[in-house]
């Protein structure tokens, strides 16, 4: 979608005309009764509960202009809230989104955000269905997303219990290779470097844990070690991972963590922004879930190969 004219920008064009550009000729999913357009959306929820999540990106914390397009940045932000209501075990149904920007922020930029928003909305079967524009000295992106669990109970992270497996689908330590690559200025390894841009959650799988019968569940945001520790603390057990299992992540960023001269293992088990699922089963995971660990007895915590990791664990927000 491209404004008008390309040297516009958000002041010119002014707050309530460039958000009529933002909702002009989008379609909603079903689950949206009442878009944009009004003081409030209105949602269906089918079974009476909604899944609720919010998030939010700062420029030069969470993405950067020079390296990422408005398009990417977008659908990474839609894309890091989706995956945490599919941790649920629920489907992504709206998000509702603020966005502020300085004054002379081009109005097309603005559109891009929008187009790669709703891209990745659409890919998990959502729409954008509201929210506000404001001015900021940098850019700041807020988003709310808003889920469904058609009839199921939701799957947290306190119910894995001592002789469960714990498995994960997608993939681990390729965002933080690609953050890596881009921060150390090291050209190739283009798709790892996309991936750091872009992520992919896997849509549907949380659907599919939850329908397996997964006791606990999360995100890979922070780092899988990090993440299954919210489990671990939640749960009150102790998780533990084998590497024997991790084999193929490692040898998808061995090559770029020798180029940048670090353990690859650094990245596969405390490199977050995947975006994977981790969940813990009772009994066999769906298909294409992999099993990498088990539940055992003892105080929460995390080990690898029944020994506590001495390296990095994940993401730090106040580092």
């Amino acid at each position: 979608m491209a404004t008008d004219d390309a040297a516009e920008t958000l002041a010119g064009v002014g707050e309530f005309a460039v958000i009529d550009r933002l909702v002009a000729d989008r379609d909603q999913p079903s689950a949206v009764a009442l878009g944009p357009g009004d003081d409030a959306a209105v949602l269906y929820t089918p079974d009476g509960k909604t899944v609720v999540s919010t998030d939010m990106l700062v420029a030069h914390r969470h993405f950067r202009l020079d390296w990422s397009t408005p398009h990417d940045i977008g659908r990474k932000a839609i894309a890091q809230n989706a995956a945490d209501i599919e941790a649920m075990g629920a489907r992504a149904t709206a998000f509702v989104v603020a966005f502020g920007a300085p004054a002379d922020t081009p109005a097309a930029q603005a559109l891009e955000l929008a187009d790669g928003m709703w891209h990745e909305a659409k890919l998990c079967g959502a729409g954008i269905a509201g929210g506000d524009l404001v001015s900021a000295p940098q850019w700041v992106i807020s988003v709310t997303a808003l889920g469904d669990l058609d009839g199921r109970r939701p799957v947290t992270r306190a119910g894995a219990q001592v002789g469960d497996i714990v498995a994960v689908v997608g993939t681990l330590g390729r965002s933080m290779a690609g953050y890596a690559l881009w921060h150390n200025d090291i050209d190739g390894f283009n798709e790892l470097r996309r991936r750091h841009l872009v992520p992919k959650p896997p849509y549907g799988q949380g659907r599919a844990a939850a329908d397996a019968g997964a006791t606990a569940m999360t995100d890979v945001s922070d780092g899988l070690l990090a993440d299954l520790g919210h489990i671990a603390a939640a749960s009150g057990v102790v998780i533990d991972v084998s590497t024997d299992t991790l084999g193929g992540d490692r040898d998808a960023v061995d090559a770029a963590a020798a180029a940048v001269g670090v353990d690859p293992w650094e990245w596969v088990l405390g490199g977050g922004e995947d975006h994977a699922l981790v969940a813990a089963f009772a009994a066999a995971p769906p298909e294409g879930w992999r099993v990498i660990g088990r539940v055992l007895e003892g105080a929460p915590q995390v080990l690898v190969d029944g020994a506590q990791w001495r390296g990095d664990t994940g993401w730090q927000s106040f580092d």
